[in-house]
């Protein structure tokens, strides 16, 4: 398997729904950036993966097609909130087998507003079997069902360890400092524990303000070889150093609805990248987890080893999550505060940790990064974990 390099990042900053552009100017705007970053051109691209929920089955090349990229295979990928690191991660075996030297990894996504109802009135629902683990732990609910999924998860968490509400609230407290610096984050406006938990109730311990917004948005990346780097005078200072992709296991659908939201998937892509880079979870600076919920945000602490089991309320508390403590989490403001244009996340994940390992990311620039860690998941179930390397000349 061959190096395997971030050639390039683009994004647009995230909007509401009311504000959103179409999913084609969105998409073909971000890809401009990335080529103009990459310092490539759209007719280097041997392969193209194009990340969305909510579309038709080319949507993909609608988009692509605006920026000149025809004739090239385009890949149209839906793996529900983890898409956009899922048409990363092929992009990277595309490379990284041999198969193709320079791919592009787009995600891009324009939503309704309002909670996600997923119905399908003439077919089985993929998220049947997890309502009915949900509902045999904590009865029926008209909340939405991602709500009911991921606070009943933090309200497990907060009864297994006697934790209060607020803890919950300082992750979105934390969330909306981080954005203060972001350009490209929906949520900039400061709030107070007080102010969070103030919020319209949802489900669980998670109100309003702990539950991330629907959102507009689109974001891309250039994967190179390290071959074509040098050739073709592209950066070569951030890499893949490893990547793992992982669904549901029998443990997801057991009762316990911390397992039932990925914990379980979630610690075995990490554990596969920690092994396969011969990383230790304490040696990463940064992290962009995915914070759907402010419940997730804990449980992924603990399920990416950023602290041991139990502890996750001592590192919230002790400022470990944040600037000056142990490993900045979400220095972009994360789901909570950028926004979560689902099929745009994970590559918006990319971009991020891609700049702060250049020093690139302004205000929000984490201090000596040389190790960032992706997390993106979706139910359904896929999580996909990501660590990119500085890459020393």
């Amino acid at each position: 398997m061959r190096r395997v390099l971030i050639g390039g990042v683009g994004m647009v900053p995230f909007s509401t729904p009311s504000r959103g552009e179409p999913y084609d100017v969105m998409a073909s705007d971000a890809v401009r950036r990335t080529m103009v970053d990459a310092g490539v051109g759209i007719e280097d691209v041997e392969q193209a993966y194009a990340g969305y929920v909510y579309g038709d089955s080319t949507s993909g090349q609608r988009a692509l097609y605006q920026v000149g990229a025809t004739g090239v295979p385009v890949v149209n990928v839906n793996n529900n909130c983890s898409t956009g690191s899922s048409a990363l991660w092929l992009a990277r075996q595309a490379v990284a087998s041999g198969a193709a030297e320079c791919v592009l990894a787009l995600g891009f996504e324009q939503m309704e507003r309002g909670a996600l109802q997923l119905k399908w009135p003439d077919r089985p629902s993929p998220f049947g079997p997890f309502m009915d683990v949900a509902e045999r732990a904590q009865g029926s609910s008209a909340a939405p069902f991602a709500a009911q999924l991921f606070g009943g998860a933090g309200a497990e968490y907060a009864d297994r360890y006697g934790m209060a509400p607020e803890t919950f609230a300082r992750i979105s407290v934390k969330a909306r400092r981080h954005a203060a610096n972001n350009p490209y984050a929906v949520f900039r406006d400061q709030v107070t524990v007080e102010e969070v938990l103030a919020s319209p109730h949802v489900f669980g311990p998670l109100t309003r303000l702990q539950c991330c917004p629907p959102t507009c948005g689109a974001a891309a990346a250039v994967v190179v070889s390290d071959d074509f780097a040098r050739a073709r005078g592209v950066r070569r200072d951030v890499a893949i150093a490893a990547q793992a992709m992982t669904t549901d296991q029998p443990s997801t659908f057991e009762g316990d609805l911390g397992r039932l939201v990925g914990y379980d998937m979630t610690r075995r892509a990490a554990d596969q990248v920690y092994e396969a880079a011969g990383v230790d979870p304490l040696d990463l600076q940064v992290v962009e987890l995915h914070d759907c919920f402010t419940t997730n945000e804990l449980l992924s602490y603990e399920a990416l080893r950023l602290t041991p089991e139990g502890s996750a309320e001592k590192f919230i508390e002790d400022g470990d999550n944040t600037y000056g403590g142990r490993v900045v989490t979400n220095p972009s403001g994360g789901l909570l505060s950028k926004g979560h244009p689902l099929g745009a996340t994970g590559l918006a994940q990319c971009a991020e940790l891609t700049w702060q390992l250049r020093g690139e990311a302004g205000a929000r620039q984490v201090d000596h990064v040389t190790l960032a860690l992706q997390h993106n998941i979706g139910l359904g179930g896929a999580a996909v974990v990501t660590l990119y390397e500085k890459v020393i000349a």
